[in-house]
């Protein structure tokens, strides 16, 4: 492989020996993990102690302490402070946002837009309209991913300064119901609080077996874009690895996806999911279903890894680079929050109810800790309601719907119910599909392989849920998500007059075909009443 040696090191470890050994084969160091922000204090089962040396800190206090600056730790921060509580906002990073913004969201959209764009314009070509080979310069590629993420928090910074958020950085944990300490290099600060509100967030899974080796990578690794592999696997077919995939296969990789269970994407109905795999058929090598990872081991040339299951190659295969994207593990059991009296499972999740109060009255907790779905929007709209809870607001968190996205291409979005949740739960429903390749504005795209699907009630016609998978199917499941919210029925929407030509009319569309009154398809044989 022709690569780019990409940073010195210096230390000793097994992990840094490796790097040393072998230089720019996709050997970029990771960042220290998030579970405990790299701190030499932190122990393993979540307490910490003061730093060695250093005087222990109890000048500040609050009324509203929030653990972690992640999307749902900022909202409630912001959100509190809006409401007249003076509010103190700790995070053991330098910068605000979480892994959202620092190394999730953010830099994985800036990344994923690029490759689109790439995308693109190879396709062009069958327009009329050629380019030469593109020139990647993953330098200037990181450094875009770099500002984008640095225009967001810096953003941030300057919203908590203009709410009088006081923004502590170190490593928090609790001691008791009322204090948290915070360990930083320069000592150890114990903060007295009335209330307090957790935002701890997840951290990804590590499959034991696999050798530390920084060849193999999790999706923070994966987004500092350490080199261009020739042949890369992605273990995991959720929606950060396929995401990722996405990414390194537009980069010029030759990508395996090896996936434990039957399907990708699992969570998205199965219509949504086959239309994307049989577009991404001929861009990725391998996509191993039903088929596990089993041994891996690191060599000169490369990891080496065995596989186990329906679709296992009967030899080991040898990548530059290896993604684990298997699920993220709440932070839970990591903060302390045993000491609070705050339960937290065997699993690292953290109970709350409708407010998103814990056990504990004055202390309530958001986003990924709390459980499924572990998404940033989620987090913001419990962290709202966490603030507004302890400002004494009767605010509750009452969501019919959390709208769900693959920023893959094509993309995969669904929002309410899936067809799977009714028919595992007998829920009773219809439902509408619009195929885009019946579809105006998705033919001049040249990307008509999408479709829509509504779910509605039988007999009140309300809609109950929806999918899509198309380009834009992120942007556009927004309309869904609020017809849900607001209890509209199939006429509200096919009656609402969307824009021509347009990927939303789709939804309209969709609709009118559930009343029978679409006429961009063939007509409908019309019911037989029993």
């Amino acid at each position: 492989m022709n690569m780019k040696k990409l940073e010195p090191f210096s230390a000793s470890s097994p992990k840094e020996r490796a790097r040393r050994q072998y230089g720019d084969r996709c050997g970029r160091s990771r960042s220290p993990s998030r579970s405990d922000g790299g701190d030499p204090a932190a122990r393993p089962d979540g307490e910490r102690e003061a730093t060695p040396g250093k005087p222990l800190k109890t000048a500040l206090e609050c009324e509203v302490l929030v653990l972690g600056a992640g999307p749902g730790g900022y909202a409630a921060a912001f959100r509190a402070a809006d409401l007249g509580l003076k509010t103190i906002l700790v995070e053991r990073e330098p910068t605000l946002g979480g892994v959202c913004l620092n190394v999730g969201c953010i830099p994985s959209k800036a990344l994923l837009h690029t490759v689109h764009i790439l995308q693109e314009a190879r396709a062009l070509a069958a327009h009329g309209i050629a380019f030469g080979a593109p020139k990647i310069d993953l330098n200037k590629l990181r450094a875009f991913k770099a500002g984008v993420v640095s225009k967001l928090t810096s953003g941030l910074s300057g919203l908590a300064r203009a709410r009088k958020v006081q923004v502590i950085t170190g490593v928090g944990a609790f001691v008791d119901a009322h204090h948290l300490e915070v360990n930083a290099p320069d000592g150890t600060t114990r903060i007295p609080f009335k209330q307090a509100i957790i935002a701890a967030g997840s951290e990804p899974v590590k499959l034991p077996f696999l050798p530390d080796d920084p060849r193999i990578i999790d999706s923070t690794g994966a987004l500092e874009l350490p080199c261009q592999p020739q042949r890369m696997l992605v273990i995991g077919g959720g929606i950060i690895g396929l995401e990722m995939a996405t990414v390194y296969a537009a980069l010029g990789a030759q990508v395996d996806i090896v996936e434990m269970q039957d399907g990708l994407m699992i969570g998205a109905d199965r219509d949504l999911v086959n239309v994307w795999q049989t577009f991404n058929r001929s861009r990725f090598a391998n996509l191993m279903l039903n088929t596990k990872t089993t041994h891996a081991e690191a060599k000169d040339d490369g990891i080496h890894i065995r596989f186990e299951g329906a679709a296992a190659p009967s030899q080991p295969q040898r990548y530059d680079l290896v993604l684990v994207a298997v699920g993220r593990a709440p932070n839970g059991a990591r903060i302390g929050a045993d000491k609070a009296g705050v339960r937290v499972s065997a699993r690292g999740f953290i109970e709350v109810d409708r407010q998103r109060r814990t056990n504990v009255p004055h202390i309530y907790a958001v986003g990924d800790i709390v459980g499924q779905p572990m998404l940033a929007h989620k987090a913001v709209h419990e962290g709202h309601i966490a603030a507004q809870a302890a400002a004494g607001e009767k605010s509750v968190f009452d969501a019919l719907q959390i709208p769900s996205v693959a920023y893959t291409d094509p993309e995969v979005a669904w929002a309410g119910k899936t067809e799977m949740q009714c028919q595992s739960e007998g829920i009773p429903y219809e439902k509408a599909v619009f195929p885009w390749a019946a579809m105006g504005r998705a033919l001049a795209n040249a990307r008509d392989e999408g479709l829509t699907k509504l779910l509605f009630d039988p007999k009140t016609h309300r809609i109950i849920g929806g999918g899509i998978v198309g380009i834009s199917a992120g942007d556009l499941i927004g309309e869904i998500g609020l017809a849900i919210e607001m209890g509209a029925d199939a006429a509200d929407i096919g009656k609402t007059i969307h824009p021509h030509p347009t990927l939303t009319e789709s939804v309209g569309m969709a609709a009118e075909w559930f009343e029978g009154i679409c006429t961009d398809l063939p007509p409908q044989k019309k019911k037989v009443s029993p």
